[in-house]
């Protein structure tokens, strides 16, 4: 059935009118199959729940009594609480709401796709103001959700040029081609690349370093040392073990993340590798301690709470009713240099 060209209010959210109109029911029908009632046949129920599907369509039990409140609400999507980068972005984006007269409910979604749905389908329920998400990889079914609520929404930590997408991040990709370059102009060749937990953001940085090493003709795809498990010191530190074990040649390594680095630093310690004199390590995101290891961590500084902090500015805009302009603000990033390279 072709999709209605007239279907949603003037918020932009999908209704349960326009549900009904694309199953060729009544509202009422449509609201009764959507409840499983009993006395609705199977086929409609079907027909009803395909048609919400794809529409994106997010019921919502309190309509009548919202329909001229105004939320406080903004949710906040964000991978995971254990990392101190969606820590700092997250300070920034209260402190930045919160004067504003809004709060965030927080959902955390484990990199997970499904669970990300799921998070979206409860508080999409609550009629919030907005939303803040992490990154733009997700679902088709996640992003019908999005478009389907009329909601506006802000992409954090990566950038696009997409007209009509709202973002506040820098280039993961050029980010990582540049810590590489930095360790290109040290003079190092054999230069491995360690990562863990393999989400959107951090394949963006693998293929930084991969072009980084193709431009200068020493790209070697055995120097990548690829892990799912979420990333850790002491992950950091069994994957140097094994990156030394296998791969002898190696002259640096950089890895996805500073938790991994530090630990790759400790483990150096142990079994008595010099640093950066048999070894050159760098890490990413610059988190707290790196500077104090030993030796001092080279890495990427990234903008956390500057992401969050314009994110949040640019979806209060949007909540106003006014156009952000540049819909995309691009924070960049800074390769610090330290000891260990």
């Amino acid at each position: 059935m072709t999709t209605p060209t007239r279907r949603r209010r003037s918020s932009g959210r999908i209704t349960l009118q326009d549900v009904a109109r694309e199953a060729d029911v009544s509202p009422i029908t449509a609201s009764r199959a959507l409840r499983n009632e009993r006395g609705v046949a199977a086929e409609l129920v079907a027909r009803v729940q395909d048609a919400a599907q794809r529409l994106g369509y997010v019921p919502d039990p309190a309509a009548r009594a919202l329909a001229s409140a105004r939320s406080t609400h903004v949710v906040v999507l964000v991978p995971l609480l254990s990392n101190a980068l969606f820590v700092d972005l997250l300070e920034a984006v209260h402190r930045t709401l919160f004067p504003a007269g809004y709060q965030a409910l927080i959902g955390v979604t484990h990199y997970d796709p499904a669970e990300e749905e799921q998070l979206l389908r409860s508080y999409l329920a609550h009629r919030p103001a907005g939303l803040l998400v992490t990154g733009f990889d997700r679902t088709e079914t996640a992003r019908r959700l999005i478009q389907g609520s009329g909601l506006p929404c802000v992409h954090l930590m990566e950038a696009t040029e997409t007209p009509g997408v709202y973002c506040a991040g820098f280039s993961q990709l050029e980010a990582g081609a540049a810590i590489t370059e930095h360790l290109l102009a040290q003079g190092y060749r054999r230069i491995a690349f360690v990562a863990a937990q393999l989400d959107p953001r951090t394949m963006q940085r693998a293929e930084g370093f991969r072009r980084a090493l193709r431009g200068a003709g020493c790209y070697d795809a055995r120097l990548e040392l690829l892990c799912p498990e979420p990333s850790s010191i002491a992950l950091g530190g069994r994957l140097l073990e094994e990156l030394l074990q296998t791969r002898r040649e190696v002259e640096a390594v950089f890895f996805c993340n500073d938790d991994l680095a530090q630990g790759g630093l400790l483990a150096a310690q142990r079994l008595g590798v010099a640093v950066p004199g048999r070894l050159a390590v760098a890490g990413f995101n610059d988190l707290a301690g790196s500077d104090q290891m030993i030796p001092p961590l080279t890495t990427v500084r990234t903008p956390r709470y500057e992401v969050g902090e314009a994110g949040a500015r640019m979806l209060l805009q949007l909540i106003r009713g006014e156009v952000p302009a540049p819909g995309c603000v691009k924070l960049g990033y800074e390769v610090v240099v330290r000891d260990s390279t």
